[in-house]
């Protein structure tokens, strides 16, 4: 779904030898790291839902994970290596349910004279329009190249830089619970049950990556859906329809960072 949530900690325990429960200089670097390669990027499965199947298979000696989905629109597919997906013993993936999975998780890796957890999970307030998309980057060397994760963030447009939240509204309809992916990673199409399904797919450094889904939740662009990329898509879609008019837009990724593309397209005669 690609959330952002924030995450408060609270540690409880026994003073070290320091005086300290943990050193601030070392929790925020080391509970965020372990949230990060926990559960950050990945595809978060609840596996106690009706709606999602896993299977498991060795793809050159590597385990590699099938997860199914049975939405409104139809099925979602998605192949991916092990490291990609986290299975989470829940109903569903939600702040409240997430939370004692990542405290006990979390816990294991703390100093042993911390002995207690919490953590407060909750969304991002954004005021304004938001975009909400999923996608993969398979040129990347970190783990933005996990075909399944994506983001909720919130966008910015200026017509010659006046802000004009209309649009912003209309691009954040546009790209509400969507795929946004490359047309050159798109390995074919097949309908099921009368609907019709996109099946992209790529091999990057951390193995193969494959997912399926109506090609109705899918939206193709001509490059590869960097931020940077997807505002620059976004300012030329609007100065093709704003001749003469200056566009710039502010796309956001996560939580205070994005990129900013300006483009005006002349006026005819």
């Amino acid at each position: 779904m690609g959330e952002t949530w924030l995450v408060d900690v609270m540690l409880g325990g026994e003073l070290d030898e320091q005086g300290m429960v943990f050193d601030f200089g070392h929790v925020k670097k080391q509970v965020k790291a372990s949230l990060d390669n926990l559960s950050d990027h990945r595809l978060l499965v609840p596996l106690n839902t009706a709606e999602a199947s896993v299977t498991h298979n060795i793809i050159h000696n590597k385990e590699q994970l099938v997860v199914s989905f049975t939405t409104l629109h139809g099925m979602i597919t998605c192949s991916a290596p092990a490291q990609a997906v986290l299975l989470v013993d829940a109903e569903a993936i939600t702040p409240e349910l997430l939370t004692p999975f990542l405290e006990k998780a979390i816990q294991q890796v703390l100093p042993d004279n911390v002995t207690t957890v919490e953590f407060r999970l909750y969304p991002e307030e954004i005021g304004g329009a938001y975009y909400h998309y999923s996608h993969g980057l398979k040129k990347h060397d970190g783990d933005c190249q996990r075909i399944a994760h994506g983001h909720r963030s919130q966008i910015r447009v200026f017509v010659d830089e006046l802000r004009d939240q209309a649009l912003e509204a209309r691009w954040a309809s546009q790209w509400r619970d969507i795929y946004i992916a490359t047309k050159e990673d798109l390995l074919g199409s097949y309908t099921r049950d009368n609907v019709e399904y996109y099946r992209f797919g790529y091999t990057a450094n951390q193995g193969y990556f494959e997912i399926s889904l109506p090609s109705t939740d899918c939206y193709l662009i001509d490059t590869d859906t960097t931020v940077e990329l997807l505002a620059r898509h976004i300012a030329l879609c609007l100065s093709e329809q704003n001749p003469g008019k200056t566009i710039r837009v502010v796309a956001f990724e996560g939580l205070n960072k994005g990129a900013i593309a300006m483009h005006s397209e002349p006026s005819a005669g």
